[in-house]
Formats: C-alpha cells, structure tokens, sequence
C-alpha cells in the first residue's frame, strides 16, 4: 500500500486527511498543533515528530497550508521536505499560492529527485468533509496518472489542468469569480430588500434564471434560504474573508504578470481589503453582505 504523508491539518487539510484514512490509506500526519495530530490519530493516522521523519517514511507527501511563506518553509527550507524525502516522492501541494511560486517549486523538487504537482481545490469546508472537493491539477501526465486515485478520495473530480503551475493558475481564476460573484449577489439582495422584495422570492427567481451562479444557489449570503450555510451561524467561516483575500491579491498579481485587465478582480480585492480591515476577516467571505447592506460596525 502507498503511505501517505500529509501536512497541514487546519480547517481543510484535516477533513481531507481524515478520509484518507476512512479509506483505509496508510496515513502519515504532521502539524504545529498537537491536539490537530491527536485527532487523527485516533482516527487511524500516525503521528511523526518532524518532517524529517515524515518525509523518510512515505512514497507521497500532501500539503495543506494556509500562505505561500508556510509552503516555502515546509518544502525548501533547512529542514524540509526536499532535503529530507526519498528520491521519487511524488510531492502534492493543495495550498493556493502564485502560479509562479509553484513553478518554482516544482523546479527545485525535479533538482531533489523527486516529482511534484500543484493541485489546489475549490469546495471548502463542507466539501472536504464530505470527499466532494474539486483538484484543480497542473503537472506532468504521468504524475497526474499516479495522483488521480489518492486525490478521488477526497474528490468527486479530479481534473488535469495542463502543466505545472496551472492547477494555481485554474484556482486563481475560479476563485476571483466566486469572490467577484459573492459581491454581485449581496448587491442584489440587498437591493432587493430596498425595493420591498422578499429575499426569498428573489431566490425563487434568480436560482431558475439567469442570474443564478454558485454564490447563490448553494452558498447563499443570505440566512433562512438555504441549510448548511454560513450566512444561518453568524457566519462562521467556511472560507474566511482574510482567505478570499489572499485569492483575490494572488489574481491580481497573476494580471498584472500577464498584462491582463481585470477590473472587476480589481474592485472586488478593494472592497474585501476594506472587509478585512475593518476587523471581519475570520468571518465567512459570505459575510460581506452585511458592509453592503451598511450593518456591520466599522
């Protein structure tokens, strides 16, 4: 059986390790917090100290972490992953980062000896919870070939991009459309609500017409539409705004690398960098909302 390490055990790498090893794969797991590690555990996962001994133990290593900085340090600094794992390790990185930041990377592991594919997801949360997540994967075909099955059991779709990098580069331009699409649906609603529409009749109409988009059909911004989502627990996260952020940044360098125009990328980071700084980054990005609707304290 192929042993798995994965890194990252916060809000989405946890569930993805946790049904690697309801699927019975030999898991391997790594993480700053200790209690994160105990969880899995329990749950069937072993325990390593270090990445050092993480990275001597698996024939595939998963990474799950929050910046680019922590993918940095976890695989090229003085004790990480590409000094330490065995030749041929296939090397998987799910954390979003720059399309050039993962190039990058993937150059330095082919000098290590070892293989690597970028494979960012989109679903969040929910969606990592119930293995029903979307890889986004750029590498080499016979990586990918390799990858497929370990990812599908996270995933109800596992899609090969193209070339190293372009997994990023897929998930950069999905998410600047989620973040774009979350602020057109808040608009509407509330604007809606201005001119006396009931927000649930406007959902009855715009999910079976053609304003409906993911934003509002299954990650309504709105409380009481839909179950299941932030908008019905104060929004708690299921993706921070801090995170959407950090997507919506990565869009706009990834433009201006490119020479490419994206106004609506561009006012849509504007306006989550004001979420953010008025103190709401740990909630939901959904949550933007209530600043359009002007019922958040500034």
């Amino acid at each position: 059986m192929t042993s798995i390490g994965f890194i990252g055990l916060g809000h989405m790498g946890a569930p993805m390790a946790h049904n690697l090893v309801k699927k019975g794969q030999n898991v391997f797991v790594f993480d700053l917090n200790q209690k994160a590690i105990d969880h899995l555990v329990q749950e069937g996962a072993k325990a390593v100290s270090s990445l050092k001994e993480l990275s001597q133990s698996v024939d595939v290593i998963m990474t799950m972490l929050p910046t680019g900085r922590d993918v940095e340090a976890v695989y090229a600094g003085t004790d990480g992953i590409l000094r330490h794992a065995k030749p041929a390790t296939l090397l998987i990185d799910s954390s979003t980062v720059s399309v050039d930041d993962a190039r990058a990377l993937h150059q330095l592991a082919n000098k290590a000896g070892m293989r690597m594919i970028d494979a960012p997801v989109s679903g969040g949360v929910a969606a990592a919870t119930a293995a029903t997540l979307t890889f986004m994967v750029g590498g080499d075909e016979s990586d990918f070939a390799y990858a497929k099955p370990i990812l599908s059991l996270m995933g109800k779709a596992v899609i090969h991009a193209g070339p190293i990098g372009n997994g990023q580069a897929a998930k950069v331009c999905n998410n600047m459309i989620l973040g774009i699409s979350m602020i057109a649906v808040s608009e509407a609603f509330m604007l809606g609500s201005k001119l006396g529409l009931d927000p649930k009749k406007l959902f009855e109409i715009s999910s079976q017409s053609s304003g409906q988009c993911w934003s509002m059909t299954t990650y309504c911004p709105v409380s009481g539409i839909l179950p299941n989502v932030p908008a019905n627990n104060d929004y708690q996260p299921g993706f921070t705004a801090a995170m959407m952020l950090k997507d919506l940044r990565i869009s706009q360098m990834a433009a201006q690398s490119v020479g490419a125009a994206t106004p609506l990328g561009a006012e849509a980071t504007a306006l989550y960098t004001l979420f953010n700084n008025l103190g709401h980054r740990d909630l939901d990005f959904s949550a933007i909302i209530k600043m359009i609707e002007g019922a958040l304290p500034i």
